[in-house]
């Protein structure tokens, strides 16, 4: 794990000894094995009182778990002594069986024994307070845990390792240089000081401008985090949920020879190529005098505006239209008139051009997830963040008396701090980890 080093002048967590805490760690259901973790100051008395004596640490050994003289179970014992340890602090692990008896037997146990259940994100609270991870590696943690793709399982491990802890604390750090040359200007001011003194400075403010803006644009990482939206768009009877329905694998939605009987947005989830995606089938685009079917229109023109990618359908009897950016023409029904040349077509009723479809789509879909390096930011609390600091550097460059340009420069390196837990962590803490499952 990583170790976090504080700034100078960063609020202290509280000192007060924090109690033992359990949760099961394993999810709900028929198994063989639950596992059961417990953390805290007090946890080798405990795991003691429940052994007889302390296992090896980090040596899986089996016991005969006991309280009030009544076997509970017999069970594989890990003990953890900190700081090497998940937390930071002593901590065991029971691995019992899992009928759901003997887990409340030995919660009840634990109970006994001045042990309290976990609260959500606690486990890993704690080791943000014991420096064992900051807040973007503990927010990967929990994107792990959600995670359903492979894109999204690659990004929250790299953060976890922290790839975004690095940059932002590399920028946090230069800032400090540069504000270290401000203050010598502004301690200085009647020195011969070197005229580099200035434009390193101004230099460098530039460069970190440019880097935290670029940063801003790049919203790959929220993509992969969310999943992206793509909308099937036309106009009616053009085959938008036969598509649907091809491209999902499962009826999701009616499909007839009436026009318009898609009255109101159908969504499916669909992973392609590592990358969640959210299809959703639209009303057809038209004219029309149906007040039901006029509201399913509006809709549709809300997700259209919404969409990382439109899918626009094109039947055999209409023209093609200019196209954004991200809209991708697909020229349906080609078993009744084959598509223009160099237009994607398909038909759903023999699957021609299906494949092909899910080419385009997927490199539609690369580019917008492709890998650039840097690592991306993934939540709206990073954007607030660095979009904060981008403001002071803005302020920094244009203030006009030196003090004024240092303490803009000292709040641009405290807003990169707070997205790291390095200032000002404990009101985030509570907002952050409780998203967290219980006994994680």
């Amino acid at each position: 794990m990583a170790s976090c080093t504080t700034y100078e002048g960063m609020t202290p967590f509280s000192s007060s000894a924090p109690q033992v805490i359990f949760a099961l760690a394993t999810g709900a259901g028929r198994a063989a094995i639950a596992i059961m973790r417990a953390s805290g100051p007090g946890s080798a008395e405990l795991l003691k009182s429940l052994c007889g004596s302390l296992p090896a640490p980090r040596r899986a050994s089996l016991r005969s778990l006991r309280h009030q003289d009544e076997v509970l179970d017999h069970a594989v014992v890990l003990w953890l002594p900190g700081p090497k340890s998940y937390t930071g602090e002593d901590g065991f692990e029971l691995h019992l069986h899992a009928g759901p008896a003997v887990i409340t037997r030995v919660a009840d146990a634990l109970t006994d024994l001045d042990a309290r259940p976990a609260e959500p994100g606690e486990f890993t609270k704690r080791a943000v307070q014991k420096g064992r991870l900051d807040l973007l590696q503990a927010e990967a943690i929990a994107d792990l845990v959600d995670s359903e793709t492979e894109s999204q399982r690659k990004q929250a491990l790299q953060q976890a390792d922290g790839a975004l802890s690095r940059l932002y604390d590399g920028w946090a750090q230069r800032l400090r240089l540069v504000l270290a040359h401000q203050e010598a200007l502004i301690d200085f001011p009647d020195e011969d000081l070197p005229p580099e003194v200035e434009e390193t400075l101004l230099a460098e403010m530039s460069a970190l401008h440019r880097e935290m803006s670029a940063h801003l644009q790049d919203n790959r990482g929220e993509l992969m985090r969310q999943g992206l939206t793509v909308v099937i768009a036309g106009s009616p009877n053009v085959g938008k949920s036969s598509l649907l329905n091809a491209l999902s694998g499962y009826d999701a939605a009616i499909v007839t020879h009436r026009a318009g009987t898609t009255r109101d947005a159908i969504a499916v989830d669909w992973v392609l190529n590592g990358v969640r995606l959210r299809l959703i089938d639209t009303a057809g685009l038209r004219e029309t005098e149906d007040e039901i079917e006029a509201e399913g229109i509006r809709r549709a023109l809300f997700h259209v505006k919404q969409a990382d990618v439109i899918l626009h359908l094109i039947g055999p009897d209409e023209a093609t239209d200019a196209l954004s950016d991200n809209e991708i023409a697909v020229r349906t029904k080609i078993d009744i008139a084959s598509a223009p040349p160099n237009m994607l077509g398909i038909s759903t009723q023999t699957g021609d051009g299906l494949s092909e479809l899910r080419t385009v789509l997927t490199g539609r879909v690369s580019a917008l997830t492709a890998s650039a390096g840097v690592p991306p930011l993934t939540r709206a609390r990073h954007r607030a963040g660095i979009q904060e600091a981008v403001t002071h550097l803005d302020r920094a460059q244009t203030a006009t008396w030196p003090e004024l340009r240092g303490e803009e420069l000292r709040l641009s390196m405290q807003a990169l701090g707070r997205l790291t837990g390095r200032v000002d962590v404990e009101s985030l803490l509570d907002a952050i980890f409780g998203q967290f499952c219980i006994g994680k």
